[in-house]
């Protein structure tokens, strides 16, 4: 155990008026109350730095407007939060949230998942059925991934935000509605519209108010504060009796660049405390450093670091390298530059075994 050690209290009361102290060398005790953590306006976000706050600032000025917001960020930096907290702060607050993520539904039923089906309009069509944007009437609808919304619903969807009127499939009866949209994406659209993958007039249309948000990287700041807040969550969830977090394993944390986000800490902070048996939350980030033959750690070349992380998410995705779920997707990149990647990395993405033991040695060196 690390002689320095962050200290949590007021386990297992979940995060409710939580506070930490850092414990060092020298006598004296610094507290962090909770406010540091989160503000009572937006409870679930969790960060004090300046970038955080610049996003927030953007969050209040048009949460009480009807404006259509563009969300851009990568992945797992927590733009689902910053959707819901725009719609916490509008006028549309006591009206439903609808989601819909567009990369996760097959695009042959997206259409009818977003604006509702009559009976008979397909087969299967047993009874009709009511989509996203008649759902979210008076409300808003957050479509989260729309770079990946198919270029054949897209004026649809145009059609929807400009006019406030649609048709059910299947259907000849004009619907209206009364829908606020907020989207999401961590794909470049600009590119897209560049590359005619995504209409001119829609991306003018969504992005009237874009709101980019931060990396993790770019506020480290934040990442002793979200450790704090994870580690506490899950201590308690699973009745574990950790007190502390040690300063060596948390300043490991705070050095490294999070790839993956908030996501990708959140999920390490947990697999740490299901490994976690004792007191003091300690690990190590064997994807971090390599040791060496005399035992000393030395970190990871740039090289190794882009490797380990394809394969993590091939791993993911189970080989699959192309299509809207597949690996290049997920790493914000064109098909044909992850499979060069892959090849000058030597990564086979058909060995999927391969990958496991590849990734497993990576985290035993």
């Amino acid at each position: 155990m690390s002689a320095q050690a962050t200290w949590i209290s007021e386990l297992p009361e979940m995060n409710h008026n939580a506070s930490f102290e850092v414990e060092d060398a020298t006598p004296g005790r610094v507290a962090l109350d909770s406010d540091e953590l989160r503000s009572s306006e937006f409870p679930r976000i969790i960060g004090k730095s300046a970038a955080l706050r610049r996003v927030l600032e953007m969050v209040r000025v048009v949460g009480p407007t009807d404006a259509t917001v563009l969300i851009n960020g990568e992945t797992g930096t927590g733009k689902e939060l910053i959707a819901e907290a725009i719609h916490k702060c509008s006028d549309r607050s006591n009206g439903p949230l609808v989601k819909v993520n567009c990369s996760a539904i097959p695009a042959g039923l997206l259409e009818s998942e977003l604006f509702g089906h009559e009976r008979g309009a397909f087969t299967g069509a047993v009874a009709r059925g009511i989509g996203r944007f008649e759902r979210a009437h008076r409300g808003a609808l957050f479509l989260d991934e729309i770079g990946d919304l198919p270029l054949e619903l897209q004026p649809k969807i145009l059609r929807v935000i400009q006019e406030r009127q649609f048709e059910r499939l299947g259907g000849g009866a004009t619907i209206h509605t009364d829908v606020r949209v907020i989207c999401a994406t961590h794909r470049n659209l600009v590119e897209m519209v560049n590359e005619r993958e995504f209409r001119a007039d829609l991306f003018y249309r969504l992005s009237v108010f874009p709101i980019e948000l931060p990396p993790l990287r770019e506020r480290p700041e934040d990442i002793r504060l979200l450790v704090h807040h994870f580690a506490m969550d899950y201590a308690a969830r699973m009745r574990k009796p950790i007190a502390a977090i040690a300063e060596e394993f948390m300043a490991a944390l705070a050095r490294h660049s999070w790839p993956g986000n908030v996501r990708e800490l959140q999920n390490f902070i947990e697999r740490s405390v299901i490994l976690s048996t004792g007191a003091v939350l300690n690990g190590s980030l064997p994807e971090l450093t390599h040791t060496t033959h005399d035992g000393s750690k030395r970190p990871v070349t740039l090289e190794q670091a882009e490797s380990s992380h394809i394969l993590q998410t091939l791993l993911q995705t189970e080989g699959v390298v192309g299509g809207q779920n597949g690996a290049a997707a997920r790493l914000g990149l064109p098909r044909t530059t992850l499979i060069s990647k892959m090849r000058r990395l030597g990564i086979n993405p058909f060995q999927r075994s391969s990958a496991r033991a590849r990734t497993a040695e990576s985290s035993a060196a």
